[in-house]
């Protein structure tokens, strides 16, 4: 904080002292100098300063020269460079002035140590001027009288200081005043010079540093004189039509000197002088006749002039004049070529005959028309002739050898004809080893020459495209010549299709083509690839080939790249010739991205990308699996087939019990007489096996009702419920039907009473049919060998009729075989009845009319009457066989011996709903 006042106080002391010195008058500048004053150096010297103090400067204060201070542009020279010479005067030394700045200052530390300048000067450093070099004049001519002398010199290098020049001029007695350049250093120009008197040109440029002057030059200036170029030149046409006339006017007099002319001229369009020889226009003149040149063909004209002897220098040329030579006939026929199509008919031929308009310098003239004429050479017919104003003729010709030639026709005549023999066939040898190189920006075309003489040669090229058809272009090379640059207007990137033909005076050899690119690019897309097939571990790729407009070059090659999401790409090269690959080792039930890329000899490009999955099983893998699978369940399902052959008795009971048979029951044993056997023979079996589903039999002990519980007598109590709406069904025995619960009969007879009395047991049964499948079941009856007492109905029915009714035919539902053996009690009781369908109808109409005769001993009268028995086969017959027709049949039986019928019946139900317990 202290010294931060104590830079202020020494501030506000300078301040003080500096107003304190300019209002007494005096100041330390004042007080000394620097000696020399301003000077100019040369650039590179030594160069030593002195500061000299004066007396003023004692009375201000002790100052004195080893306070002195040198600085150069605000920096202080280093004190090695000083010198106090005595108490008043400093020196500084610089040993190289190239480093020396401006201002150089002389400063010393005043009271309280603080800097003042003394005095200061201004130091200049440049080079003295070098001799101007390479002095030249020249007198350029602007008018007719009037020749200013313009001189040039080399100034030399720059000196860094302020130069002047100034031309001097001289004749040998009399002075002229300098030339003094204006805002340049190297050139000025003396307004006008007098001719045939030597004249001495000197330059001399002075600096500060010193004056420097050229060698001095001597000419007379007519010497150096550049005339005007000649003007009002004119061309006009001669006589022939080779040659042109031209006229001018010069513009400088003869008298002063001398001119030669020089002469040039091009045929318009091109850039190529052409310039007459020097020696035949090296005299004075103002006219010209050019020879050699083309016939009806435009030229453009340049002039220009100079002093005889070739002492001075050229004009400028001359404006361009140009003219037109007259016209001629033309110098040579139109070159002639060919295209046969192949005809639908095999002796003719469609010939395309083309040729190309000839060069200005070739017709010599507007082309009018063309004269062409064909030669057949096989065949004997006169030549035909075409006169067309067109470049192209078509003509369908028979099948041979022709000749054709061409003629061109302008105003002054006809050119020479151009011939061109169309052979039958291409018999001759052909050109070898056809190849291609571009070379400077051109397509040159080059092949071997077969060994026979070849007349020409021609080169057939067309731009092979896509969007555009191959237009043919031609042209024709002399025969010794083996390449040639092709002249049409050939482009980058693009295919050329090239042919080349073999002619000879006889015939023509067949072509031999190459594609060709002048420049090659990358390709304009990549392929794009798909999938045709794809497998477990492999996938077919497919793809088309590039289109020519797209591939701008040769295919190399294709490099397919194939990864999967997470996995590293990896490359396949494919020959550009493919257009299909198969890619193996792949991983089953995976995504692929897969691109291509087409390569040229300057680069590849990429197509997009595609992805596909690879199928999770391969080939034939599924097969492999659902073949055997099938094998193994055809087998399982052959061998429960033959298990249940084998086994066919023991799935058959628990499936299709079998269904005991009535007329076997033990039951046929308590009648005391045996019905009339049916004589039923094995095809009409009534009921054949397999008819009944299921039996079941309960005994009831009459005097054991008491010991029977209420839930061991419910199936007792629906048995009764299914009685009520079962007593409709009659079976036409005495009015009661199976359905019905057995009772007592009410006779007169006692032995009914015994026999009812005596029975203990009452044993019923009921077989109810079921329907096999979805068929509708037939409800039949049956009698059953029962010693239940007959109902009061069937002993009234039986006090109607009489006895004498007992040998009326009765209709039997069961076959019964009352005559069995009691041992053979544990077999089947029932046979099965054979399923009624519409395909047995006849063995229902054999069944329904059969009428078994006998004769009943029965003394309490049972037996069927006719009218029941009609009755219950009509209702048998309404639900089967309802709307067909049943035709009678009457089998007629012999009377059973009481031996033979069962002893007793008992009516049986077979319908519907299974064997239930009655």
């Amino acid at each position: 904080m202290f010294s931060g006042w104590n830079w202020v106080a020494r501030g506000l002391y300078l301040l003080l002292s500096i107003c304190s010195l300019e209002v007494s008058g005096e100041g330390v500048q004042t007080c000394g100098h620097i000696i020399p004053e301003s000077p100019v150096l040369v650039l590179g010297s030594n160069f030593t300063a002195l500061c000299i103090l004066t007396e003023q400067c004692g009375d201000i204060g002790n100052i004195s020269a080893n306070q002195v201070i040198w600085k150069i542009k605000n920096r202080v020279v280093p004190k090695e460079q000083y010198r106090e010479i005595n108490r008043t005067v400093s020196s500084v030394t610089f040993n190289d002035t190239s480093s020396l700045a401006t201002p150089l200052t002389c400063n010393i530390l005043a009271k309280g140590q603080i800097e003042q300048n003394i005095y200061g000067i201004t130091v200049t450093v440049g080079l003295p001027p070098e001799k101007p070099k390479n002095l030249s004049c020249i007198v350029r001519q602007v008018s007719k009288l009037t020749y200013p002398m313009t001189c040039t010199w080399d100034p030399g290098r720059p000196t860094f200081l302020d130069t002047h020049f100034s031309l001097k001029y001289r004749w040998p007695h009399e002075d002229f005043p300098d030339c003094i350049p204006e805002d340049v250093n190297n050139s000025c120009t003396v307004p006008d010079v007098q001719f045939f008197v030597n004249l001495e040109i000197w330059v001399e440029a002075a600096n500060a540093l010193g004056k420097a002057e050229s060698d001095p030059l001597v000419l007379d200036p007519i010497e150096i004189v550049k005339p005007l170029p000649p003007h009002n030149l004119s061309v006009d046409s001669g006589i022939l039509p080779t040659v042109l006339k031209l006229s001018w006017e010069n513009r400088i007099s003869t008298a002063e000197m001398n001119l030669k002319f020089n002469i040039r001229y091009r045929i318009i369009g091109d850039t190529n002088w052409i310039e007459v020889p020097p020696e035949d226009t090296a005299s004075p003149r103002t006219s010209f006749s050019v020879q050699g040149l083309r016939p009806y063909t435009e030229y453009v004209f340049s002039i220009r002039c100079m002093k005889e002897d070739g002492v001075g220098y050229w004009s400028d040329w001359s404006e361009e004049k140009t003219g037109v030579t007259t016209d001629d006939k033309p110098s040579k026929g139109p070159p002639i070529w060919r295209i046969i199509d192949a005809s639908h008919s095999p002796a003719s031929w469609t010939v395309h005959l083309m040729w190309k308009a000839l060069e200005p310098f070739e017709a010599n003239g507007i082309i009018l028309r063309y004269e062409v004429v064909v030669r057949a050479k096989s065949l004997s017919c006169p030549p035909e002739k075409y006169n067309v104003s067109t470049t192209n003729l078509t003509l369908k010709l028979p099948n041979g050898t022709y000749e054709v030639t061409v003629i061109a026709h302008n105003r002054v005549g006809a050119s020479p004809p151009s011939v061109l023999l169309i052979p039958a066939s291409n018999s001759k040898a052909p050109v070898k080893n056809v190849r291609t190189l571009p070379k400077d920006g051109k397509l040159w075309v080059a092949w071997t020459a077969p060994n026979n003489y070849v007349l020409k040669y021609v080169v057939e090229w067309c731009l092979v495209s896509n969007s555009s058809d191959c237009i043919i272009e031609w042209q024709n090379e002399p025969g010794n010549v083996q390449g040639t640059y092709l002249k049409g207007d050939i482009k980058p990137f693009k295919c050329y299709l090239i042919t080349v033909y073999a002619l000879y005076p006889d015939g023509q050899g067949s072509g031999q083509s190459v594609k060709a690119y002048l420049q090659q690019d990358r390709p304009s897309k990549g392929p794009t690839v798909q999938t045709k097939k794809v497998g477990k571990a492999e996938a077919v790729l497919t793809w088309n080939h590039l289109t020519v407009d797209e591939q701008n070059g040769f295919i190399r090659s294709y490099t397919i790249f194939y990864k999967t999401v997470d996995g590293n790409e990896t490359a396949v090269t494919v020959d550009p010739s493919k257009t299909e690959y198969t890619l193996s080792s792949l991983t089953s039930d995976t995504l692929y991205t897969v691109r291509m890329m087409a390569y040229t000899d300057e680069g590849g490009r990429s197509g997009p990308d595609f992805t596909f999955t690879t199928q999770k099983f391969g080939k034939g893998e599924i097969e492999a699996i659902v073949v055997p699978v099938c094998l193994a369940f055809l087998l399982i399902v052959l061998l429960g087939v033959l298990f249940c052959f084998n086994k066919r008795d023991l799935i058959k009971k628990h499936i299709w019990p079998i269904v005991p048979d009535p007329s076997k029951s033990n039951i046929a044993q308590w009648s005391p007489q045996v019905p009339p056997k049916h004589n039923f023979s094995s095809k009409d079996q009534m009921y054949p096996e397999g008819s009944f589903t299921d039996v079941s039999a309960v005994e009831i002990e009459a005097d054991d009702k008491k010991s029977f519980s209420e839930q061991d007598l419910k199936p007792f109590d629906l048995f009764k419920k299914e009685k009520s709406t079962s007593e409709g069904h009659s079976s036409g025995i005495g009015g009661s039907s199976c359905m019905s619960s057995p009772r007592q009969s009410v006779s007169d007879s006692d032995e009914g009473e015994t026999t009812q009395n005596t029975s203990s047991t009452v044993q019923y049964s009921t077989v109810v049919l079921n329907g096999y499948r979805d068929q509708t079941p037939v409800q039949v009856f049956s009698r059953s060998e029962s010693t239940q007492p007959l109902l009061d109905s069937e002993e009234r029915s039986e006090d109607h009729t009489g006895g004498a009714d007992s040998t009326i035919q009765r209709q039997q539902y069961f076959r019964q075989n009352g005559g069995q053996d009691e041992t053979n009690i544990d077999r089947p009781c029932f046979e099965r009845i054979k399923q009624i369908t519409p395909a047995n109808e006849g063995d229902l109409v054999g069944f329904a009319q059969l009428q078994i005769s006998g004769q009943s001993s029965q003394p309490l009268g049972l037996g069927l009457e006719r009218n029941t028995q009609e009755a219950a086969l009509s209702d048998v017959l309404q639900a089967n066989t309802e709307g067909q027709t049943v035709r009678p049949e009457t089998v007629e039986g012999d009377p059973l011996s009481a031996d033979e019928m069962p002893k007793s019946y008992l009516p049986q139900t077979v319908r519907q709903g299974g064997y239930m317990p009655q």
